[in-house]
């Protein structure tokens, strides 16, 4: 290895601690969700108390709001090693048997996109989420037999962006369902206080509050928002973030004032200027704009949502008066039908 790679390796590595130092390991260091961990502390005390593994924890909401980080806490404050895979990963059900015969007694296992779990893979995963039991056949036609392995008491955490999609017998085997939301501007104000005092980077208050008011309540989006800003600042300024600096460093972003990026307003757009504002389907606007309906769905659409700008109708996404002045653009006058 030369010099060169050698620099290059030990600065990313540097980088990933930095990283990985900047996710909380406890919940009293988790910065808003707080009805959520509320509700996990009596759930992880109660479980404690009574010398026993945690209850299933299923966890929904946008992507980006902490669901991953919420698993590794939940890991950390019950005292166990955490297992992590995703539900494209167990493409077999003798996938998941491996996975599950290597747990021990309280372990979690953290199953990411939960939703996407094949039938066949949920059907290993049933008995053993409820009785701790791994059913395996050995033999075929009517040789065959059942033999039913015991597992160790253990925990799921399942994480999915798309509840509608887990199959109702998958649902109900969760002891605990909590839907994480968007966070408030002064959460997002401390998340980036905070990330910035890891990254040693000096920042101000009205440069915190401008990353914070532009991030789209999701943490995920304020931790790359922070760096980018941070490479503009040390690039174009003096190093320091101030209001002046995220500003135009967001802006050269095309991040506007309410964190909506390219894809958003294109989108509102594609609804607006070229189907009327609406109603349209999903996969009608997906290929308007050559984006995938899913991203659209889960990545963009719940924002888009929670701000007022969209709306879910039966006949399809219609923008709304608030869209339209976001944007700028002059609403029409719908006539009304004469019969």
């Amino acid at each position: 290895m030369t010099d060169a790679s050698r620099m290059v390796s030990g600065k990313k590595r540097a980088e990933d601690r930095v990283d990985a130092a900047m996710r909380p390991t406890r919940l009293n260091e988790m910065t808003g969700q707080d009805r959520l961990v509320e509700n996990l502390r009596i759930l992880i005390e109660a479980a404690k108390g009574r010398h026993e593994p945690l209850d299933h924890v299923l966890l929904y909401g946008p992507p980006g709001l902490g669901k991953t980080t919420f698993a590794h806490v939940i890991a950390n404050e019950m005292e166990v090693n955490i297992r992590i895979t995703a539900g494209p990963s167990i493409e077999r059900a003798g996938d998941l048997a491996a996975i599950l015969t290597h747990l021990r007694e309280g372990d979690v296992l953290f199953i990411d996109e939960i939703h996407r779990l094949g039938r066949a893979v949920e059907e290993v995963l049933y008995p053993a989420m409820e009785d701790f039991a791994l059913d395996i056949v050995i033999g075929k036609g009517p040789s065959a037999k059942n033999v039913r392995l015991n597992l160790p008491r253990f925990t799921v955490i399942g994480a999915t962006t798309r509840l509608a999609l887990l199959t109702a017998p998958l649902r109900a085997r969760f002891g605990a369902v909590y839907r994480l939301d968007f966070y408030s501007i002064e959460a997002m104000h401390d998340i980036v206080v905070r990330a910035a005092g890891l990254l040693n980077v000096p920042i101000d208050v009205d440069g915190t509050h401008e990353i914070a008011r532009r991030a789209r309540g999701t943490p995920r989006v304020a931790l790359r928002l922070l760096k980018r800003v941070r490479d503009y600042a040390e690039v174009r300024a003096d190093g320091e973030i101030t209001e002046q600096v995220a500003g135009e460093a967001l802006d050269l972003l095309e991040i506007d004032l309410l964190g909506l990026d390219d894809i958003d307003r294109r989108v509102l757009h594609a609804i607006i200027e070229k189907f009327d504002g609406g109603p349209v389907g999903l996969e009608t606007i997906a290929a308007s704009i050559s984006e995938e309906p899913d991203t659209i769905m889960d990545v963009y659409e719940p924002y888009l949502l929670q701000l007022g700008f969209l709306e879910r109708t039966p006949r399809g996404r219609t923008a709304t008066r608030r869209a339209y002045e976001h944007l700028k653009i002059k609403r029409p006058q719908r006539q009304e039908p004469l019969f």
